[in-house]
């Protein structure tokens, strides 16, 4: 009988080490799930942390990539599907969210990248347009797609059309992860160096 509770308990360990840990990040407030599905493949979270301008908390991010990495390069030329989630952390305009993400398009595109990203940073602005006004809570996912392309989602609805080129999409990851990021304490975090 001894023999028989020991075998369970180590059946129980074992399966209990087997499952997959669902540890979400929280960011002042908001959960970041360990894994996100997109394009059918389970994507690992690879940091989280809150955009600030000045002392405004502005949204929350999280970055979903197939591996872990702390080396933007690497993000850059992975294969697979890949995620921004932001979560609102006030209410904002569309045209002043919009300005914000070409403000960061531009700070980190040469003129040779903007030239060829144009009409999917056009595209890219006029899905901001197609919104009234973004909410407190409201949860936008920018993803890439194999196949597909840069889909974009505000609370579950599609937004805006698709651009085709990983190009334009790592151009948009830049805002966030490149050499001028629009938050200097945000992309150590979603490198996942945070503190």
């Amino acid at each position: 009988m001894k023999a028989l509770k020991t075998l369970a308990a180590g059946a129980a360990l074992a399966l209990a080490f087997s499952l997959p840990a669902m540890a979400a990040i929280d960011v002042n407030g908001v959960k970041f799930e360990d894994i996100a599905k997109v394009g059918g493949k389970d994507l690992k979270l690879n940091g989280a942390g809150m955009r600030t301008k000045l002392v405004i908390k502005v949204y929350a991010a999280g970055l979903y990539l197939p591996e872990k990495s702390r080396n933007v390069a690497e993000i850059l030329g992975m294969e697979g599907p890949r995620r921004v989630t932001l979560v609102m952390a006030r209410d904002i305009s569309s045209e002043d969210l919009a300005k914000a993400f070409m403000d960061g398009i531009n700070d980190n595109l040469d003129k040779a990248e903007k030239a060829k990203f144009v009409t999917q940073i056009n595209k890219f602005g006029e899905m901001f347009a197609s919104v009234d006004q973004i909410k407190k809570g409201d949860v936008l996912h920018m993803d890439w797609v194999p196949g597909t392309g840069t889909v974009c989602e505000l609370n579950g609805k599609r937004i805006g059309g698709t651009a085709i080129d990983i190009g334009f999409y790592n151009a948009v990851l830049r805002i966030w992860l490149g050499d001028k990021p629009a938050d200097s304490s945000l992309k150590p975090a979603l490198l996942g160096d945070a503190k």
